[in-house]
């Protein structure tokens, strides 16, 4: 009998062997071993990895065409060609799909923030159109931010799915799924054991949506922001774990996938591929310089940095930053991050009085100037509505940047209320800028903010903090409200986008989905083409919109 690999369904691999000591021996070295005993026969299994790949062809395994593949081209990157894609992938972008192709759906995209890791994991879902249904799982304040790209960006018949609460009587169709971590466990109850009487966590059965998702057999898992996954004890990374278990083709994202210590990448790399560290104590030993503090073991150190940062890039991880990319990026990138609303009852009721209102009204459009200030304090309390109701999802969006990055970010927003409940919610890293801000503490807060590593961010009126300063110390920047006029929109971007700006400008705009912040957005990128200042030399007049914005509730 020939000793026999081949790829398997699930990617893994089926090994056969006439029976000696030392192929044995050499079968329970390998890291995730089963020993299987069906109808076909005995044998063994083992997730599909290169480095095992590699072992078994020196040992004189025979192995599949599939297999022959992968070890001939286990370090090289070859391009794939993805069909139908509605965006234009980048070229690392392009490398990001192949080398998850390469890996046979299991990777972590680990680049940094705004080098469109999302665009990525689409790309490679588009390439697949078979493996379905998928389940993208991200954190709540990036659902709609999903489903956005990926109507932007895949093509075919689309049918996508946002989960939201746990009313698990709805039914699932989707064919790509979209959940929140915080929905997706079960719930638990602490219990006493009557053996040993130590308190441990029981499991509630199906009160979360992970039950109900593995039901549905799903090919392929991503999950978001993967760094959410680094507590064993919490729920969110226990009901990762048990989707994950039995689901093919999973991919990772996540910038910072070890935020501050190698223990946290241990959950990521077992759902991801457990073949390369199969065992929680030599992980523990080897990488976070497992110590017993006489209390119990720490596991907080950290060790042999270089050889896990090459096990990682070796086995699943790929990772860009923007400086290895720069040549490829345009100066700024922007996006548009929909925001759901929490106060969308009220927004609603607030937005059909205001109809109702223009509906009533007779030669709107020969009396605008005389009724423009009427017009404008209807428009304007729909603007705080919707700011209001998305402070929490932007505040969450905020908290993740600071987390994922030791970047540092700029903020615009309009009304002081939101200035002031971002300087509560981030007091002792945050400057500011606004109307109340004099001429000199002003020029305090720009210094502190460009040169204080302490000052991760800026907090700026559009007004008051959209022109005259530079603020290079950033390459990111978010707008929480929008002005009246492009120039004002791009006056404030280019805060950043200036001379001595080593990156590309990432600029993203956080926007009340469904709201007049929508329109707001549509109309001046209507006149601007993306938010464009200027063209042809002219500027769009603050009337010019508010004209339009109007016309377009009378239309409904």
């Amino acid at each position: 009998m020939t000793n026999t690999a081949k790829l398997i369904k699930d990617n893994n691999i089926e090994i056969r062997f006439t029976f000696d000591w030392a192929t044995l021996e050499l079968v329970k070295s390998l890291p995730g071993r089963r020993f299987q005993n069906d109808t076909t026969g005995k044998y063994w299994t083992v997730p599909m990895d290169a480095s095992i790949i590699k072992k078994l062809k020196d040992a004189g395994f025979k192995l599949c065409p599939s297999l022959s593949t992968l070890n001939s081209a286990a370090t090289e990157i070859r391009e794939v060609h993805v069909p139908n894609l509605k965006k234009n992938l980048f070229p690392f972008q392009k490398k990001g799909v192949s080398f998850i192709e390469q890996k046979r759906g299991r990777a972590l995209i680990a680049d940094e923030m705004g080098l469109g890791k999302t665009i990525q994991a689409l790309a490679w879902l588009q390439l697949h159109p078979e493996l379905r249904p998928a389940i993208v799982l991200c954190p709540a304040h990036l659902k709609l931010n999903w489903a956005q790209e990926a109507n932007a960006t895949l093509s075919g018949n689309l049918n996508l799915q946002i989960l939201f609460g746990k009313d698990t009587t709805q039914a699932l169709t989707g064919d790509i799924i979209i959940i929140n971590y915080d929905i997706l466990a079960n719930d638990y109850e602490t219990i006493v054991d009557p053996v040993t009487g130590k308190k441990k966590q029981k499991e509630i059965v199906q009160t979360g949506w992970v039950d109900f998702l593995i039901a549905l057999n799903p090919r392929v898992l991503v999950f978001d922001e993967a760094h959410y996954i680094k507590s064993n004890s919490a729920q969110r990374t226990k009901a990762t774990k048990k989707l994950a278990k039995r689901i093919p083709h999973i991919i990772g994202l996540s910038g910072t996938p070890i935020v501050n210590r190698p223990i946290e990448g241990f959950n990521i790399a077992q759902i991801i591929n457990k073949a390369i560290f199969p065992d929680f104590w030599k992980y523990a030993r080897t990488f976070c310089n497992a110590k017993h503090n006489g209390f119990g073991w720490d596991f907080t150190g950290s060790s042999n940095k270089e050889e896990l940062h090459k096990k990682l890039t070796e086995s699943f991880m790929i990772r860009r930053k923007k400086a290895d990319v720069l040549p490829e990026l345009p100066d700024k990138i922007r996006s548009f991050v929909p925001m759901d609303l929490s106060n969308k009852r009220e927004y609603l009721r607030a937005e059909m009085a205001f109809i109702e209102y223009l509906h009533a009204e007779k030669g709107l459009a020969a009396s605008i100037k005389a009724q423009k200030a009427e017009h404008l304090t209807k428009i304007e309390t729909l603007k705080q509505l919707a700011v209001r109701g998305k402070i929490n999802q932007a505040l969450d969006w905020i908290q993740d940047f600071l987390e994922d990055n030791d970047e540092k970010l700029v903020i615009f927003t309009t009304h002081k209320e939101i200035v002031d409940t971002l300087m509560n919610e981030f007091r002792g890293i945050a400057v500011k800028v606004d109307g109340s801000v004099t001429a000199q503490k002003r020029d305090l807060a720009v210094k502190a903010f460009q040169n204080d590593p302490r000052a991760r961010l800026f907090i700026g009126n559009i007004q008051a903090a959209g022109t005259g300063l530079t603020l290079t110390a950033a390459s990111t920047v978010i707008f929480l409200e929008l002005p009246w006029t492009p120039g004002e929109l791009v006056q404030a971007e280019d805060r950043c986008h200036r001379i001595g700006q080593k990156n590309a400008v990432n600029i993203y705009y956080l926007l009340a989905a469904g709201t007049i912040e929508e329109k707001i957005a549509g109309l001046l990128d209507e006149k601007r083409k993306v938010l464009e200042a200027v063209l042809d030399g002219r500027e769009v007049e603050e009337t010019q919109l508010l004209t339009e914005l109007i016309k377009s509730y009378r239309r409904r």
